[in-house]
């Protein structure tokens, strides 16, 4: 049975009607359907598109069909309901301390949606077993837990031989050494850069990984640096370590290479990378260049990268991004190596990567906000005002941003957080980032399976709390689309999301193939939950950092009335949704020979 939707009709005409022909109140459809290859809508504007777009509540009977929950999202709904889903995903880092079967299961059992492994640590040997371990969870115990590696980038890192964690106590002394050797030495760590102590001075402050520990040089011995301890705190293996004077950072990253750089070698022989530019060029260097165009190390983030590739890994994490050119050049190499959509993160933690800030967001897919090398950059003190900047920056442009580094730094060793820890995450919730992510209180602290629960906790109550003091954060969206195609869709999911929360509906169902109108959804942070149906495994596991949004692998077909209709029903007879349950249904039809029209619509559905 079919009726009108009368009560929130003046929001899509106030947002759409500008772009697209009157309300037609007789078939229920804003505008009309027309034939290709050149279209008419109002204000004389042309598309090669038809478009309908279309308004209608509909009470649905009698529906038939098959969908997918993974096991977590499915097992949320039944105990809490759709109001009580958790939006904020969570990220976890995989280290020693959670790297067996058991273990990954249990992370993903307590909410964990995406897998981060660190390429700093750790062999590739090693990598490779865990995401076999996650891909096999996936498949077998019907999970959904994308994957993501993080490149090491460029940047000073200390290790001291040991596959744990070493603490370095008050006063001790400590010698610092280019020098390779072979496991460990009692108070000696090895640098990766045998240049790292050139301009190094006598009362030289070195930072170890951006304040787990402190050490003050004392002599320079050669290439070597004897070091006394003055802040106590752990050693990590494979530590990223930077230098102060007089209270300032030392700038000692210049000559290290970056991704930015346009030619690129591996293995020592001629090879080819593709060269980011506008028109797509490539260049060729010779191997003689190797020793001045590249360190081992940066040759190790390409080799992670073609890791990444050949692993199927879903995220690729860039490390000291200094501007949007290097963004692109990686996404344009993977373009080439790769059929599968690996989506790149650009992390935020340099002045410079904050001085372009919005170029670097807007190239990317995505941004990681790394607190802890951020804080040894800018002053302690500016980090909570430039996270939600960020955030905010990164919600504008409708890009996922994960809040990184320290959350819970102190589970590492403790079995409780301290109450600043939790205001802190609080504070991320509020702020609605995408994601929330452990880094070593999941890799190597006692207390991982903990540490990721009172993540769960804290954002869902957060969430619950900003719902029922309706503290809904509206920003003002800049329009990101370009084509006409892509503003409808932007215009639809504004007006879906805000029939949503007026009408108190109690989830948005969106059928999507690479995730875009989800994305939409997801940017306007709707009280009700997003259900993404998707026939696209990469747009799934994408889909996995955005807020709000659960992602299905479905089979969709060129009938989206079926789609819908199957969905629902099998939602419906596996007690996902119940008699009386409204759900608000976004989909997008993409024009074929069977259905030569472009039909974008918003539809109500109460459950029979």
């Amino acid at each position: 049975m079919a009726m009108t939707v009368m009560g929130d009709l003046s929001v899509i005409s106030s947002q759409v009607i500008g772009k697209n022909p009157g309300f037609d109140f007789k078939n229920g459809v804003f505008g009309s359907s027309v034939s290709p290859p050149l279209v008419h809508l109002s204000g004389g504007r042309k598309s090669k598109l038809k478009v309908k777009i279309g308004v209608q509540a509909v009470m649905q009977v009698g529906l038939e069909g098959s969908l997918g929950f993974d096991v977590v999202s499915e097992r949320e709904l039944r105990e809490k309901g759709f109001l009580g889903m958790r939006k904020t995903k969570l990220v976890c880092t995989i280290g020693p301390a959670c790297c067996s079967l058991e273990d990954l299961e249990e992370l993903a059992l307590g909410g964990m949606n995406v897998a981060r492994l660190n390429m700093c640590h750790n062999s590739r040997e090693w990598h490779m077993d865990v995401i076999r371990r996650i891909k096999k969870l996936n498949e077998e115990k019907g999970f959904c837990v994308s994957v993501m590696i993080d490149t090491e980038g460029c940047q000073h890192v200390v290790d001291h031989g040991a596959p744990f964690s070493l603490k370095a106590e008050d006063g001790s002394i400590w010698f610092f050494t280019p020098e390779n050797f072979e496991g460990s030495r009692p108070f000696t760590v090895q640098a990766n850069y045998e240049g790292f102590s050139e301009g190094i001075k006598v009362g030289d402050g070195l930072v170890i990984d951006g304040g787990m520990a402190t050490f003050e040089v004392v002599e320079k011995i050669g290439n070597d640096l004897r070091c006394k301890c003055t802040d106590p705190g752990l050693l990590l293996p494979r530590a990223k370590l930077s230098f102060w004077r007089d209270g300032k950072l030392v700038e000692e990253n210049y000559e290290l290479p970056t991704l930015s750089v346009k030619y690129r070698l591996t293995w020592g022989i001629r090879t080819h990378y593709p060269a980011y530019s506008e028109d797509q060029e490539s260049s060729f260097l010779t191997a003689s260049c190797l020793a001045s165009m590249v360190s081992g190390d940066h040759l190790k983030d390409w080799a992670d990268i073609e890791f990444g590739v050949s692993e199927g890994v879903d995220f690729i994490a860039m490390s000291f991004v200094k501007d949007a050119d290097a963004v692109k050049h990686l996404k344009n190499y993977l373009s080439t190596k790769s059929s599968k959509s690996i989506k790149v993160l650009a992390k935020i933690e340099s002045l410079e990567s904050l001085q372009k800030l919005e170029e670097i967001v807007k190239a990317s897919d995505g941004i990681m906000v790394a607190r802890g090398d951020l804080g040894v950059e800018i002053p302690l003190e500016q980090i909570p005002t430039v996270q939600e900047k960020i955030t905010t920056v990164c919600r504008q442009l409708n890009k996922p941003v994960i809040i990184a580094s320290q959350l819970l730094e102190s589970m590492i060793e403790y079995p409780t957080p301290t109450r600043a820890e939790v205001a802190d995450v609080s504070e991320a919730v509020r702020q609605y980032a995408d994601a929330l992510m452990l880094s070593g209180e999941s890799a190597i602290g006692s207390f991982g399976q903990k540490a990721l629960s009172v993540l769960r906790m804290t954002s869902s109550r957060m969430e619950i709390w900003g719902r029922e003091e309706s503290r809904q954060r509206c920003l003002r969206h800049c329009q990101l689309g370009t084509s006409l195609a892509d503003q409808i869709a932007e215009q639809i999911c504004n007006c879906a999301v805000e029939m949503a929360n007026n009408l108190g509906v109690d989830a948005i169902f969106v059928y999507t193939k690479h995730g875009q109108m989800a994305s939409y959804l997801s940017r306007n942070r709707p009280n009700p939950p997003i259900f993404a149906f998707t026939n696209e495994n990469s747009t799934r596991m994408a889909l996995n950092l955005q807020w709000g949004v659960t992602p299905l692998l479905v089979d969709l077909s060129d009938d989206m009335e079926a789609n819908i209709k199957e969905t629902i029903d099998l939602a419906k007879a596996k007690g996902m949704v119940k008699q009386g349950d409204s759900v608000l249904v976004v989909s997008d039809v993409i024009p074929t020979l069977a259905t030569p029209t472009v039909y974008q619509s918003i539809q109500v559905k109460t459950i029979d």
